[in-house]
């Protein structure tokens, strides 16, 4: 280091090892540059996914509506419809027209959002839909927080503690909760919380209360699959060689278990929460129809009586949708936590 005087300012001072710090600060730079062009290589090859999914989708749902027997404008207009009554609903669904030329507009349509207009109230499917699906998404992130609060905990203190008490009743609930029904538990909470203790409304919806009991019914079964996927991945990553490892260098438990193990358990339980919260947006028909929530389940149950097949349509495209959106999120959760799954 060159020798400077007293009154030279210390910020003029360069260290010895000067390049050598540059040349490893601009190789740090560089590698982490190069992890965010691979995060992105890998977003754009999962959101190309997600597009054909849903091209996929759209084809096939388009298909089986007009594959199915039957005219569906005969089956809107009843059997004793007039024949110009009949024809004004074709021209109205768009059936009129050659296939090909209704398959070109159905998918511009699907991709512009717009599922055309439902034949029952007359409004914009895209409108119903949007009307009731944040009651239905507020439904499913309540059931799936609950989960995993509830599986997470419980399954690693049993995969720590194995064959203690609380292993034994990690496992007891993780069996009942796969082995009872959500509806009948939705039934049996309103029968105890509701009607006999007068804890939590009956039906309705508004306020966060009303969404409590539905989401503990939504989210029990979940819970008892996370726990056992928690426990299982907890005990695989304990009897690892990095933990023996860790603990022969003096690590405490607490910390080989939550900082190490945990860290790495928590990878397979991302992936299974993201899809049973897709498999939540989508099955919440009958817990809805058990609280009364007017949410999306209910629409599509609505849609299906009234024969409404604008509505049907739209519906399960916008399920399919949602539900590969939440899985590309959870890819590109996934691959920011494990980066070896990048390159797949």
């Amino acid at each position: 280091m060159r020798i400077l005087s007293p009154r030279q300012p210390r910020f003029l001072t360069v260290p010895w090892n000067w390049q050598k710090q540059a040349k490893a600060g601009s190789c740090k730079n560089g590698y982490r540059l190069k992890g965010i062009n691979t995060i992105l290589l890998f977003a754009l090859r999962r959101f190309g996914r997600l597009i054909l999914t849903v091209l996929i989708i759209s084809t096939i749902v388009f298909l089986v509506i007009r594959v199915i027997p039957g005219d569906p404008a005969l089956t809107i207009a009843g059997v004793d419809a007039a024949e110009s009554d009949i024809e004004a609903i074709r021209v109205k669904l768009g059936t009129d027209k050659p296939m090909l030329t209704q398959y070109l507009h159905w998918i511009w349509d699907v991709f512009r959002f717009d599922f055309g207009t439902s034949m029952t109230s007359g409004r914009p499917v895209s409108d119903l839909i949007m009307e009731r699906f944040p009651l239905t998404l507020s439904l499913a992130v309540l059931g799936i927080l609950l989960s995993i609060i509830i599986a997470i905990p419980l399954g690693v203190i049993s995969a720590v503690r194995r064959w203690s008490f609380w292993d034994y009743l990690g496992m007891l609930f993780s069996q009942a909760g796969m082995a009872i029904p959500s509806f009948w538990l939705g039934i049996l909470l309103l029968l105890l919380l509701s009607i006999k203790y007068r804890v939590f409304p009956l039906f309705g919806s508004g306020s966060i209360n009303h969404l409590i009991l539905p989401s503990i019914s939504l989210g029990i079964a979940r819970a008892a699959v996370l726990l056992r996927l928690t426990r299982a991945s907890m005990v695989e990553e304990l009897s690892k060689e990095y933990v023996v490892t860790a603990r022969a260098k003096g690590l405490t438990e607490r910390m080989v278990n939550y900082k190490h193990a945990l860290k790495n358990a928590l990878l397979p339980v991302i992936t299974i929460a993201g899809i049973q919260l897709g498999y939540m947006l989508g099955g919440a028909i009958i817990i809805e129809q058990v609280f009364s929530l007017p949410g999306l389940g209910r629409l599509f149950l609505f849609a299906v009586y009234q024969r409404d097949f604008p509505l049907i349509q739209g519906g399960v495209v916008f399920v399919a949708f949602v539900f590969s959106f939440i899985n590309f999120a959870v890819d590109i959760l996934y691959s920011v936590l494990n980066p070896k799954i990048r390159i797949t």
